[in-house]
């Protein structure tokens, strides 16, 4: 007899993060984390798999800590990791061996660190903390006297050089008041690439960032020029004696578009080379790179509802397909010569759990995360393939009540929207904490997951549509959809909802302001005054790239105005129920109190809900508990749905 889906059932799982694997191929080491956090702060482990299958995975560090970050050391025989089991909240670096036992601590500073990398000499390892406070700071925070001054005191990432032997650091200068953000040394040993920001701070730090190489020998920095926002992975690779690095960022001019890897000549004498972008054209979205010492860089591409793996052509210039994945893979990362790689991976049922073998093969599967969900009937995963209103070819998925079939329909039917919006609904398993397919398909709805335009999977072109102009095509993207449902006999027209975090909760938020069609809404973490969130929130002007404008452009009406929710708020009659973060810095909780005030006013049904201490998304395992009962019984409450499933 198949089992029945519980909140606890769902939080009280594991999930597979950031797997690398080891120089040799042999091994892939990952951290494990729960998906719900009981305690103050998270805790995690580190799990090593062989590669080959030949030994089932094995827990390497206790995880009553937050142990993450696993990276190798250069003869694949031990790990170097993160880890607050001194102190917790504050990340130290450890290492401990590929045989596992007692990890051994190093570093104790005092603000801690916040990443690392090994260098290919063995000797050493790149460390990214910020300076320690100084007598004068001390002095300062024990008196109070801590009065913030914008650009003051900043905690900078500097790049320290950890000789491990002695233990001693030092820190790199010639990067001035940068803050590093990623490393990536060159294969051969040689210089250490970074990307830094001008400021700790999204905005405007991903729109500052910069490239430079690093001597490891005489600590000298060489200034490689501005790097496309959102600049991130650098990988470096030659062909005809030249080395190369590339990265991904936004697709010129920027903000909103599609990922592009960008690429530049790295002589030995005289400057870099152009800013070359290597994935201009392509109706497919570089999702990942991995640096492969012996060879051009892989990478993933996310392909409509699938992923897929390539790789550079030297002599093109260009990507070139090695094997299309079904559903999601994430975090591919391989071996020094490249013919074994790693990645997280996915598909319809299958949850997310670490897979390896060559490139061009089907990868095996070595971790079982969620053995317990076999014994769960799941509602039956579509995909769906349909036209826009303006013949803009889409596509998105279908989850069918769990136990019925096309024939069993009209269904009553809820409207996911996904977040980004540069984001995607992969054929992926879809159970997740905040508003998830399977939670609600297994509770007996229909559940519509629609990949409108503005986000990843479809090209540069696709992405960008939305610059300026959220919540206008995208929303006939997501219309078209429901009334293809309605027209196939699968969607019961009376019996419509709507919901979504983050951009999915200001997608909800917007169409209940433009159509009276649905008999209930969920916006979960949702913006409803876009000039607001420029001024508040962490992204900042790059909210203004999706709204159009920021507000101080001079007197109004301002085009973000009219593509906010709240300026439409008079026309909602949709019962909402608003879940919110109180701590969320991305997108604050005034976006949902402005909300709230205008429904309050104008005598809406709704529900306003406060998560304490939680961020963007819902971490605390109580508080996902709640998430998951009462989106359920909000939705069965006004759409008169099946009220047969557990509570």
């Amino acid at each position: 007899m198949l089992g029945k889906l519980t909140p606890h059932l769902v939080v009280d799982g594991a999930r597979p993060l950031h797997p690398v694997i080891s120089p040799d191929g042999r091994w892939v080491a990952y951290t494990l984390a729960p998906v719900g956090r009981s305690e103050d702060h998270p805790s995690s482990a580190i799990w090593v798999a062989a590669t080959d299958e030949s030994s089932p995975p094995r827990k390497l560090t206790a995880g009553t800590a937050r142990d993450f970050i696993p990276r190798w050391a250069p003869d694949s025989t031990s790990l170097f990791f993160g880890s607050d089991r001194a102190r917790r909240g504050t990340i130290q670096l450890h290492r401990i061996s590929l045989e596992g036992g007692e990890a051994e601590t190093l570093t104790a500073w005092q603000a801690g660190i916040s990443d690392h990398l090994p260098l290919a000499d063995g000797r050493q390892i790149a460390v990214v903390a910020a300076e320690p406070p100084t007598h004068e700071d001390e002095r300062r925070t024990a008196e109070r006297d801590d009065a913030k001054v914008w650009g003051e005191r900043v905690p900078y990432g500097r790049l320290w050089l950890l000789e491990l032997n002695s233990g001693r650091a030092r820190m790199v200068n010639g990067l001035g008041d940068r803050h590093v953000v990623e490393l990536a040394q060159r294969p051969d040993g040689g210089p250490l690439a970074l990307l830094s920001w001008a400021t700790p701070e999204p905005d405007p730090g991903c729109l500052s960032c910069e490239l430079h190489a690093v001597d490891l020998d005489t600590g000298k920095v060489q200034a490689l020029g501005s790097a496309a926002a959102q600049a991130s992975s650098p990988t470096w690779w030659s062909a005809d004696g030249t080395w190369h690095l590339c990265y991904l960022a936004t697709t010129l001019p920027g903000p909103v578009g599609g990922r592009a890897v960008f690429d530049l000549a790295m002589p030995e004498f005289g400057s870099p080379g152009e800013h070359r972008n290597l994935t201009s054209g392509m109706t497919v979205c570089p999702s990942g790179l991995t640096q492969v010492a012996a060879g051009p860089p892989l990478a993933l591409f996310a392909d409509g509802l699938d992923t897929a793996i390539y790789r550079l052509d030297p002599g093109t210039r260009r990507f070139q397909p090695v094997r299309s994945a079904e559903g999601l893979v994430a975090w591919l990362t391989a071996s020094k010569a490249g013919e074994v790689v790693a990645a997280a991976a996915s598909t319809a049922y299958q949850p997310l759990n670490v897979h390896a073998g060559r490139p061009a093969d089907r990868l095996a599967q070595l971790s079982d995360t969620r053995p317990e969900l076999r014994e769960i009937e799941w509602g039956r995963q579509e995909r769906l393939s349909y036209k826009a209103s303006d013949g803009l070819d889409l596509d998105g998925l279908l989850i069918l009540p769990a136990g019925r079939s096309r024939r069993d329909g009209p269904f009553p039917l809820i409207t996911l929207v996904h977040g980004g919006p540069y984001d995607r609904y992969a054929d992926r398993f879809l159970l997740d904490v905040l508003p998830s397919g399977q939670w609600l398909a297994t509770a007996g709805y229909a559940v519509f997951l629609p990949n409108p335009r503005g986000g990843e999977g479809h090209g540069h072109d696709f992405a960008a549509a939305v610059a300026g102009a959220v919540g206008m095509d995208e929303w006939t993207d997501i219309l078209s959809g429901i009334d293809l449902l309605i027209a196939d006999g699968i969607a019961d027209p009376d019996r419509l909802g709507i919901g979504g975090w983050s951009h999915g909760g200001f997608m909800t938020a917007w169409a209940i302001g433009q159509t009276n069609r649905f008999n209930a809404a969920v916006m979960g973490a949702g913006i409803s005054d876009w000039g607001m969130l420029v001024a508040t929130g962490d992204w900042g002007v790059l909210e203004a790239g999706l709204s159009g404008s920021c507000g101080w452009e001079g007197a109004g009406p301002h085009v973000h105005d009219r593509l906010s929710p709240i300026s439409h708020a008079s026309e909602i009659r949709t019962p909402v129920l608003i879940l919110h973060g109180e701590d969320d810095t991305n997108v604050p909780v005034g976006q949902a109190t402005y909300f709230h005030r205008a429904l309050r006013r104008f005598g809406i049904e709704h529900e306003f809900v406060v998560y304490p201490r939680e961020g963007h998304s819902i971490q605390e395992r109580s508080h996902q508990i709640d998430v998951l009962r009462r989106t359920r019984a909000w939705f069965d409450r006004w759409l008169a749905g099946p009220t047969s499933h557990p509570g």
